[in-house]
């Protein structure tokens, strides 16, 4: 099967990676994605961020370890794993076309046209992930696939268990675009956290759901964090 790099098609910007850290490849039916967790330079246009061989392995141990785990305890909010390949840091998942944020032409405001309860099945995922402990601060609307009508969540690379933590901001720098940290440093102030200290993995998620706000409505991410609110621990 052949495999093309995947871009997001973002209006007025045109194509740049899907990710910041693997490389996303898209095979030619758009039936298969492959996260390959390899720094490609040509794919990343120079903007390498995630160079690190143990990092990089560290990132794929953890979409592989995530991706597993949700795969068992609530398969129908992750998609389908085809294969695993190791030695490559290569997982192949089951999809059905380009994913909701390419789907919704990069805007918020085409959401509903894509999907129209995304609300309801994005907070349903995001509770699922919250009763197994689980952390994830990689939220974009480019991490679903739509399979069937319904959302499919990946991305577990940057996912936490609440029995690890607390961890510093600044030890995961690289794989935060730099917009995205521009906006994390301004909410750190209004949060009286820190960015060079040790912070507990909740708080770190109330932190990530306030820097998405602009690629999600305002009333999804309070109800999101109302998720993170209930039962809350010091982890």
């Amino acid at each position: 099967m052949n495999y093309n790099y995947y871009w997001n098609d973002i209006p007025g910007e045109g194509k740049c990676r899907n990710n910041l850290i693997y490389t996303s490849l898209m095979s030619g039916d758009t039936q298969t994605f492959c996260q390959w967790f390899y720094n490609d330079k040509k794919y990343h246009g120079g903007q390498n961020q995630v160079v690190d061989p143990k990092l990089m392995q560290e990132k794929f141990d953890r979409e592989v370890s995530y991706s597993l785990l949700m795969e068992k305890h609530y398969p129908q909010y992750v998609p389908v794993i085809k294969d695993i390949n190791v030695e490559l840091r290569k997982l192949y998942l089951e999809v059905d076309g380009i994913d909701f944020w390419n789907r919704a032409n990069c805007s918020v405001e085409n959401y509903d046209n894509v999907l129209p309860d995304w609300r309801e099945q994005m907070l349903e995922i995001l509770q699922a992930y919250r009763d197994l402990g689980i952390y994830k601060y990689s939220l974009h609307p480019s991490s679903y696939f739509i399979v069937d009508g319904k959302l499919k969540s990946f991305n577990h690379f940057f996912c936490y268990h609440e029995s690890e933590g607390p961890i510093k901001i600044s030890d995961h720098a690289s794989h935060i675009y730099s917009t995205r940290q521009d906006i994390m440093r301004t909410q750190i102030e209004t949060m009286g956290i820190s960015w060079d200290e040790p912070e507990s993995l909740n708080t770190l998620q109330h932190l990530c759901f306030e820097s998405f706000r602009k690629n999600y409505t305002d009333d999804f991410i309070d109800a999101a964090k109302q998720i993170y609110n209930k039962g809350t621990n010091n982890c």
